[in-house]
């Protein structure tokens, strides 16, 4: 009711150059020029991962909303085409402007590092994911590789969780439940970024293993922060990791484990991993997506007057 009805009133009242949708929302019955922003297609893809009534309502409407915008927005090259394939969207029609991460992130000292290992994990070393907790992430498939990966090392690294929990469900519970580990695991909740930089910062590496993803901001930000990351090699993560990161089969677990491994047994390959991830967080920042933003307005309000 409120994109159908409300919004093109409210719009015909400020009667505005362009309107611009951040998060894949459109008006079918707005007479103005759009800008429209998709960051995934993945109810497409996983639409079993999402709740009845919101994967219905995005892929009736996401659609329409696609066809109906002058112009279309997106963060990778992986999602443009993507909305391509899908919607059979021209590929002219669609820019893309990488995200960025808080400049928050940076490498951190050795001290801070013990002090924020002692307030977290008591003063084990840590991996750590990033992320809302919900079935797409992979915490279940995260917790059994953890698991394996403490069986076959017996190590003392802890998994740290940062994140709420987004849809409820049962395979994240069931899997947490079923870990002989659990005790090295630590749920934080969400976490503000002015803590989170340094839990990121003190971490062994980032575990980001999702079976799809539009970008993934965590892995810029532990980039920045100078922290490995591990994470998958499917949708838009490899395009942001480049060969910064361990790509991993999300869905094999064993390559997941086997990451782990090389993370806390071969120091001079993290090493390399720090150096290489800290080079590819340069091509990611607010002010360089704000500049393509921009741009695409600018060819939005060229393309209403041609």
């Amino acid at each position: 009711w409120w994109f159908e009805h409300a919004l093109p009133r409210a719009l015909k009242n400020i009667h505005p150059d362009i309107f611009i949708s951040p998060d894949a929302y459109n008006s079918l019955a707005s007479p103005f020029k759009s800008l429209m922003v998709i960051h995934d297609l993945n109810f497409v893809h996983h639409p079993k991962m999402m709740p009845w009534l919101p994967r219905k309502y995005y892929n009736y409407f996401t659609p329409h909303y696609a066809r109906k915008a002058d112009r279309i927005l997106t963060v990778s090259q992986f999602t443009k085409q993507d909305i391509v394939k899908q919607y059979g969207i021209d590929a002219d029609k669609i820019d893309v402007a990488y995200n960025g991460a808080n400049s928050l992130y940076v490498p951190i000292s050795e001290k801070q590092q013990q002090l924020t290992r002692q307030e977290i994990s008591q003063g084990h070393p840590f991996f750590i994911f990033v992320g809302a907790l919900n079935p797409r992430k992979n915490i279940a498939g995260l917790f059994k590789a953890f698991d394996l990966f403490v069986d076959e090392t017996a190590s003392g690294n802890y998994l740290v969780v940062v994140g709420e929990k987004m849809f409820r469900s049962r395979d994240i519970g069931k899997a947490y439940a079923a870990m002989a580990h659990k005790n090295q695991v630590i749920f934080t909740g969400r976490m503000e970024p002015e803590k989170l930089k340094n839990v990121m910062g003190s971490a062994l590496a980032l575990t980001f293993v999702p079976f799809f993803e539009g970008f993934g901001i965590p892995i810029v930000e532990a980039f920045r922060a100078g922290v490995p990351v591990i994470t998958s090699n499917i949708t838009a993560m490899p395009e942001v990791a480049g060969e910064a990161a361990l790509l991993v089969n999300p869905f094999q677990t064993k390559e997941v484990v086997e990451a782990m491994k090389k993370i806390t047994f071969v120091p001079d390959l993290r090493k390399k991993l720090m150096e290489k991830g800290f080079q590819r967080s340069r091509m990611f920042s607010w002010d360089k997506t704000a500049e393509h933003f921009w741009e695409a307005i600018e060819k939005t309000i060229q393309q209403a007057k041609s």
